[in-house]
């Protein structure tokens, strides 16, 4: 799965088993489990994840799915965007060791960063929240007809269901759940896939955006 990048996965495992641990940013019952239910379970949403496009990792915590994904797919951009100091450290200091170059820690919430981070084709998000805050969250990071891509467990189709009213004010124009991983993960990994139009959003976020824009070029020609 992760071919010449195979030794820092597994550094990265030790990390995560280490210091990950150390700082309670994964739990020590989930050592043992760390190649199937993490890393492996992260890295195969990348049959998700279109070709070249730039990714924000929502929430990103220990840096699942962002750093799996950035070990087996170098050709994105990606962003892994937490508010939490200690989780910053952490994974700025995993971005360094293992030479993720096209990797870029970001400190804050994700309604606190419009404006600040370009918007990007791809949010990705695991084990945030539940779908209707996360896409609140999420889909405004996003650029027009770009997508969320939620991994989830057992309660995506009822998640989905739940959200329905939401995603569509958000400006979702089309929802589907994935399994992705045949043949390296088992169970499957659940995705859940938000695909927005012209407006992610929605109405609600409109003028938000365009005041970042604006404060955006303000900024610039100072």
């Amino acid at each position: 799965m992760f071919g010449d990048r195979f030794a820092d996965a597994v550094r990265y495992a030790e990390l995560l088993a280490e210091a990950g641990v150390q700082r309670g940013l994964i739990g020590p019952r989930e050592v043992p489990r760390l190649w199937e239910r993490h890393l492996l379970n992260c890295a195969v949403l990348s049959e998700a994840v279109p070709q070249g496009v730039t990714v924000c990792d929502v929430g990103s915590g220990a840096g699942l799915p962002g750093i799996p994904l950035a070990l087996v797919r170098d050709d994105l951009n990606i962003t892994l965007l937490e508010p939490l100091l200690r989780r910053t450290n952490f994974l700025t200091e995993v971005v360094e060791l293992l030479g993720l170059d096209h990797v870029t820690v970001m400190r804050g919430r994700a309604e606190e960063v419009m404006g600040k981070l370009p918007p990007v084709h791809v949010v990705t998000a695991r084990a945030v929240a539940p779908l209707d805050r996360l896409a609140t969250w999420g889909i405004p990071l996003l650029r027009p007809y770009g997508e969320m891509l939620a991994l989830k467990g057992d309660t995506a189709e009822e998640e989905l269901k739940a959200a329905a009213t939401a995603l569509s004010k958000l400006g979702a124009v089309e929802t589907s759940i994935l399994h992705v991983g045949e043949g390296v993960v088992d169970p499957l990994s659940t995705v859940v896939r938000v695909e927005v139009g012209e407006s992610p959003g929605g109405v609600r976020f409109a003028a938000k955006r365009a005041k970042a824009a604006r404060t955006g070029r303000t900024r610039r020609r100072r």
